[in-house]
């Protein structure tokens, strides 16, 4: 039997993603926004029943076992923990968290409450271009992996208002928007995790035609950052926004025998005794991909969510209800269908990574990638990263807050005093 699910979060993902949860059999029971003003209106559009901008009235609503948490990243960590001490399954969008210490209470909860599917929506994993190149990686066809070389380009992540993808405290940029989902699929496909990274990020976009005046933008559009992973491969990404109209994606993977090569959602690979590619997998026209064209028709979301990605999601989404459908053990769920999904530990890895190229950003020197087991190891990182500790008692305030002002910058103020890892300097 399949879970009544619960979604935080009113925006264009959501808008595309509530629909196809109904065309696999899910009942969506709520919807949470953060005000109730927001709430109400994409309600409305989507048919769901029951809104509200109180967490605690999807949390503890009858019917709702599966929460779907696609909202800012400030507030997933305090929502997915609290989600999982009532007993409800979790699906968090990317990133996990605002730093490593949000993610390690997430991974703390999970691991206390282990009947509980507690994923991250890492979607490329369930990509069959990406499957059949960890399975190709896997046999040898490359040999050892020595070079991963990474380009994303497209349009801009800013809207036509101000919100929270124009912060970088409240989670927004290219690094955390689509640089995660890298990360993630580079360990995922390769078998390896970074153990030191170097990174530069920058804001050239500052301000728009409606964004201006006190409020101006810091989030980052442009990244490019160097991993070194743990058995010898050198990685190298460069994210790009500012190629207006499309999304294009390519990740070679080079080793000793040959490379392999994602482009879009279609897998290539040549050998070295070879010189012209072949294509191993092509990415056809299946229903999920004819779903996402009949139903995606917003520019904005190409960005946030291209194609390739929201065609993993959907992936993702079929892969929970087979978990459900074919459940007959005492938990309720079966976990072959969703063994690949990148879990809470998988989160805390790659906003590991992240924190590293932020400081990386700042210190413009190479910084070892730290991955703690105590919230205490965490004390000097989160010094040199400016953030304020994450408490039970802003998880109290949001639950009982109606609306939230976000806090931007007062005018006049340096730039540097809000750009805390120094995306704002052209230097480097």
């Amino acid at each position: 039997m399949l879970p009544g699910i619960g979604v935080f979060g009113t925006g264009d993902i959501v808008q595309a993603l509530v629909p196809f949860l109904r065309t696999k059999g899910f009942c969506v029971e709520a919807i949470w926004g953060r005000t109730l003003d927001a709430a109400e209106r994409v309600a409305s559009e989507l048919n769901v029943k029951f809104y509200t901008n109180k967490v605690d009235d999807v949390l503890l609503r009858k019917g709702v076992d599966l929460v779907f948490i696609i909202c800012q990243p400030d507030l997933h960590a305090q929502i997915a923990v609290k989600a999982l001490g009532i007993g409800k399954h979790v699906l968090c969008d990317r990133p996990a968290g605002l730093c490593q210490l949000e993610v390690l209470k997430m991974v703390h909860a999970a691991q206390y409450y282990p009947t509980l599917i507690s994923v991250i929506s890492h979607g490329l994993r369930f990509l069959p271009a990406f499957i059949h190149m960890k399975r190709k990686i896997t046999d040898g066809y490359v040999g050892k992996v020595n070079v991963c070389d990474i380009r994303v380009q497209c349009g801009s992540m800013i809207g036509s208002h101000f919100d929270w993808m124009c912060s970088q405290l409240m989670g927004g940029g290219v690094l955390t928007m689509i640089g995660s989902h890298i990360i993630d699929i580079i360990s995922f496909v390769v078998g390896q995790r970074a153990v030191r990274v170097h990174g530069m990020m920058r804001t050239f976009t500052k301000g728009t035609d409606k964004i201006n005046g006190i409020r101006w933008i810091d989030s980052d559009d442009f990244c490019t950052f160097q991993m070194i992973l743990d058995k010898g491969a050198c990685v190298t990404a460069t994210l790009n926004t500012h190629i207006q109209g499309s999304f294009t994606q390519e990740i070679i993977i080079c080793g000793t025998k040959g490379r392999l090569v994602v482009r879009g959602s279609s897998l290539f690979g040549c050998q070295s005794n070879s010189l012209k590619e072949e294509l191993l997998y092509e990415d056809t026209q299946s229903p999920t991909t004819n779903f996402i064209n009949n139903s995606l028709s917003k520019a904005r979301l190409n960005s946030l969510l291209p194609n390739a990605y929201i065609q993993g999601l959907f992936r993702m989404v079929t892969a929970l209800k087979d978990a459900f459908d074919s459940g007959e053990s005492e938990q309720g769920w079966l976990k072959e269908p969703v063994s690949s999904a990148a879990t809470f530990e998988d989160g805390q890895y790659v906003q590991a990574v992240i924190d590293a190229i932020k400081l990386s950003s700042s210190s413009r020197q190479w910084e070892q990638v730290m991955l703690a087991h105590e919230e205490s190891e965490l004390n000097p990182l989160m010094a040199r990263l400016n953030l304020p500790n994450i408490n039970q008692s802003s998880l109290e305030a949001l639950s009982r807050a109606s609306t939230s002002r976000v806090q931007v910058p007062k005018k006049g103020g340096s730039v540097e005093s809000h750009l805390l890892w120094g995306f704002g300097s052209n230097k480097h």
